[in-house]
């Protein structure tokens, strides 16, 4: 069983506040999950080939071709968030 506190461990990883109620609830919804995925264990895949689509898929890519690029003034015309010709993201 996946109790409170590995639920508020992740939930901490992934930087999202739990109550201790909501953290309850998703012990309990993590159960199940787990137990679908038990189930699934059980299925005998023994002579099963790997499949990775159902069906077959062409993949299509452009080619690349070189374009005209912005001048460094015209990127950061809009944002505040730059720094030695750099863009600035969020400190942790």
């Amino acid at each position: 069983m996946v109790d409170q506190k590995e639920v508020q461990k992740v939930a901490k990883n992934a930087r999202i506040n739990l109550s201790d109620e909501e953290a309850s609830k998703f012990s309990e919804e993590f159960d199940k999950i787990l137990g679908m995925f038990e189930t699934l264990d059980e299925v005998d895949t023994e002579d099963v080939e790997p499949s990775f689509h159902p069906v077959d898929v062409d993949s299509t890519t452009r080619s690349d071709e070189k374009e005209e690029t912005l001048e460094k003034e015209e990127v950061f015309q809009n944002t505040e968030n730059e720094e030695e010709g750099y863009f600035k993201g969020p400190s942790a």
